[in-house]
């Protein structure tokens, strides 16, 4: 006998990889507004005060 498709695990999979591609997204929206210089919240993920782009040194 076959073994039975489980449609709520694929359902789940393309769920998640839609909310990937959407987080992604929103993602690269908001660097293309930072580079134009809008002004848009620090993320949480600076809190510290650094950023990610840093100087190289010559």
């Amino acid at each position: 006998m076959a073994k039975k498709p489980n449609y709520n695990f694929e359902k789940r999979q393309k769920d998640l990889a839609k909310l990937k591609k959407k987080e992604e997204k929103l993602q690269k929206k908001a660097l293309r507004k930072d580079a134009l210089g809008n002004d848009i919240p620090d993320s949480e993920d600076q809190e510290d005060g650094s950023t990610e782009e840093t100087p190289a040194a010559e």
